[in-house]
């Protein structure tokens, strides 16, 4: 095809056809985002995340992952689901397990890629690009760059993409192409003088505006983190056992947010308000027959115990609790045994 406006306005409309909510394109530089990442991993802000590290400027530099690359096609889908006064009640039920919004489904990863992959079968016959060039949070891409670039949302104080017209809850994956199409513009940001993101989070992991330090970030400790979680950080964590979403739920955009219409993205009921004593009974098999499918795989389930422990030291003391933590000190972990030994000691004070 000749004319790339109008490959780019067939592409848009695939797009929408296989369910993605935007689309946007953008060129391949930006060096600026290099150094604030750069910078990012010089204060070890990364924690144990040594893959942040390992590939280099790839992460900046498309053409370096993917050969010939020139264009980066980013897409945006809507996950949200639980209003902000539900998400505020849940979070101070003590009692029940809080896990955040976009684990709540199936696991986005192969949901996403069913999607990439139909759409890119279609632009490939324009394309020489061969093997994968399709991401969606997989491979070392600084995919919220290119989001802003190609004018989905400019990136918040609390470093997740935001839109003007739907907020923030909603996933972004990317396509890499050598097609020279069309760029979009440029999202502007338009966090102004707001500070709520950063005044509410739970562990003060926004350091700074812009600037996140994954190793105080609960969604780093109770998913990413496979060791033990700092004893000045458990308290904070109240009851949310997988990942956190106070920042964006407090964030005054998300009054805009998007209702999701994706049926893979809907809350499962065996997961939603759950309470942590039922949750923390589960064998190993039942773990695994529950999250099925679902992004909760990624905490294993030693991290899966050890954050319910915690979560179970910071709720009011039962005789049923208490009991129920002594009765798993010795079937699991050294690791979570600490945990376990710690929640313990807290209900023993309160």
């Amino acid at each position: 095809m000749d004319n790339l406006n109008q490959l780019k306005s067939l592409i848009t409309q695939w797009s929408i056809e296989l369910g993605f909510d935007d689309i946007g394109i953008s060129d391949i530089n930006i060096q600026e985002d290099e150094h604030h990442l750069n910078d990012w991993l010089k204060n070890k802000y990364h924690g144990s995340m040594f893959y942040m590290e390992k590939h280099g400027n790839k992460r900046s530099r498309p053409d370096l992952l993917v050969n010939g690359t020139l264009r980066v096609i980013s897409l945006k889908v809507h996950y949200y689901s639980r209003e902000k006064y539900q998400a505020t009640k849940d979070i101070k039920n003590s009692k029940e397990a809080y896990i955040a919004n976009y684990a709540l489904g199936r696991d986005y990863h192969k949901t996403i890629k069913n999607k990439l992959r139909s759409l890119v079968s279609r632009i490939q016959k324009y394309s020489k690009i061969e093997g994968q060039n399709f991401f969606v949070d997989s491979a070392p891409v600084l995919e919220r760059a290119f989001a802003r670039d190609a004018g989905l949302g400019w990136i918040g104080k609390h470093t997740n993409l935001i839109n003007k017209d739907h907020g923030s809850w909603f996933f972004i994956a990317e396509i890499f192409t050598d097609l020279p199409l069309p760029i979009d513009i440029p999202s502007k940001n338009h966090c102004g003088t707001c500070d709520e993101c950063i005044k509410i989070c739970p562990t003060q992991a926004i350091v700074a505006p812009y600037q996140l330090d994954a190793r105080r970030c609960i969604s780093y400790l109770t998913i990413e983190n496979k060791d033990a979680i700092p004893v000045n950080m458990r308290k904070p964590i109240g009851n949310r056992i997988f990942g956190c979403d106070d920042c964006q739920i407090f964030c005054p955009w998300n009054k805009f947010a998007k209702q999701s219409i994706e049926k893979d993205f809907l809350p499962n009921k065996n997961l939603l308000n759950q309470p942590l004593e039922t949750l923390f009974k589960w064998s190993k098999t039942e773990w695994e027959n529950q999250t099925k499918g679902s992004a909760l795989r990624r905490a294993g389930y030693s991290g899966w115990l050890r954050n319910l422990a915690v979560a179970l030291g910071n709720t009011a003391t039962t005789k049923s609790s208490k009991n129920l933590l002594i009765s798993r000190l010795n079937d699991t972990s050294e690791m979570v045994k600490e945990h376990i030994e710690w929640a313990i000691g807290e209900q023993n004070q309160s």
